[in-house]
């Protein structure tokens, strides 16, 4: 019996004939034409006027906060519900997270607390050039709200959309929201590179500086001369390839994880105590992963025993991200908590929703789900 997974890498022959064409080509290393074209493909997706391919969205976030100047003494504010990756890139910097808790509803930033945040540290005499919001699950952050407090506190806006390409936010895609916005290409993403990310913005002279960073920051000269710390980060043309077919089907994709958060739905209908997250008004999101949420007071089991239980059948399930402010690296860190994504994080499970899921493993999903939550107690 093969393990079923959160979300597996969808990959088809079309993906394997862009990889043989970048072989075939001779452009094996960082940078040649699959880069170039996989670029414009992207800024054109979601709207975004420059796009650079790198080697991950962690460096995606890592090299805007560095071109903006980000650094020692200064506060950048972003999600506690979010992966490490976030916090990690900002600290590269030498600059501060600051945590903000959720919206308990969506997940994603609180809006109202994250204006008050920026309010009091700039009331303690605290630099906070720039906030990170970051798309939980492939839902979209309230973009409408966060661009009012950006331009009231004119504080730059770095949006992580690592988990939510394809989605929107009203007439807004993800990746085009902000004065930059990062994607992910990771492995178990939406759409996969194997590792990879990108930069959108339509900053051109960001553009130029993130792709001049991202080579080492090697000056036009023929011999090597650096003036700037730069970064191995670019993506390779292989993946680059390997992107560029995942484009091509990204709508087919979200349209099958859409499908499997209904198939949850339905599942769970009649189960008192246990609810979809983010089901309301997801028909724009991309459905990246489905989560319940689960009152153990109701229900009689919890997240944990179902995930246990699940496991037995060697299907993969996962608990919503721990948030930072409560990760051992991070708890010493300034934050603004509202208890939202902790009660998240306690209550939510994330279940399989991959788009290469096949009939057979769908099924053995539900009836291992039925089989526990019908069981006697």
């Amino acid at each position: 019996m093969s393990r079923i997974y959160l979300s597996s890498p969808d990959i088809t022959p079309l993906e394997e004939h862009y990889v043989v064409d970048a072989i075939r080509s001779g452009w094996v290393a960082p940078l040649g034409p699959q880069v170039d074209a996989f670029e414009q493909e992207m800024a054109a997706r979601v709207g975004a006027t420059h796009a650079v391919a790198l080697n991950s969205g962690t460096a995606a976030l890592h090299l805007v906060l560095v071109s903006w100047g980000v650094g020692p003494g200064d506060y950048v504010p972003t999600s506690t519900l979010t992966f490490a990756a976030t916090a990690n890139a900002i600290t590269y910097t030498g600059a501060t997270p600051v945590f903000v808790d959720s919206d308990p509803v969506t997940g994603n930033i609180d809006p109202a607390l994250l204006d008050e945040t920026i309010g009091k540290l700039r009331a303690e005499g605290r630099n906070v050039p720039a906030i990170v919001p970051v798309d939980i699950l492939g839902k979209c952050a309230d973009y409408a709200a966060i661009a009012r407090i950006a331009a009231t506190r004119e504080v730059k806006v770095l949006s992580d959309s690592a988990e939510s390409l394809g989605a929107r936010s009203g007439d807004i895609l993800a990746g085009s929201f902000g004065d930059a916005a990062i994607l992910s290409f990771n492995g178990n993403k939406i759409m996969t590179t194997s590792g990879g990310g990108m930069v959108m913005t339509g900053d051109a002279a960001l553009a130029d500086h993130v792709r001049f960073l991202s080579t080492q920051a090697r000056e036009p000269a023929l011999h090597y001369e650096h003036k700037e710390i730069g970064y191995n980060y670019r993506l390779s043309n292989l993946l680059a390839g390997l992107g560029r077919a995942q484009l091509e089907r990204l709508d087919s994709m979200i349209a099958r994880r859409h499908r499997h958060r209904d198939m949850y739905a339905n599942i769970f209908s009649d189960v008192d105590g246990v609810e979809i997250f983010q089901r309301e008004d997801d028909e724009h999101d991309n459905c990246w992963l489905t989560a319940i949420i689960v009152d153990q007071s109701v229900t009689g089991w919890s997240t944990a025993e179902l995930s246990e239980a699940l496991a037995k059948d060697d299907i993969e399930s996962r608990p919503l991200w721990k948030p930072m402010h409560l990760q051992p690296v991070f708890n010493s860190h300034p934050s603004a908590i509202t208890g939202a994504a902790q009660s998240l994080f306690e209550t939510g499970l994330s279940l399989p929703s991959g788009s290469a899921l096949v009939p057979e493993q769908l099924l053995r999903v539900q009836r291992a789900i039925d089989g526990y939550i019908k069981q006697p107690r």
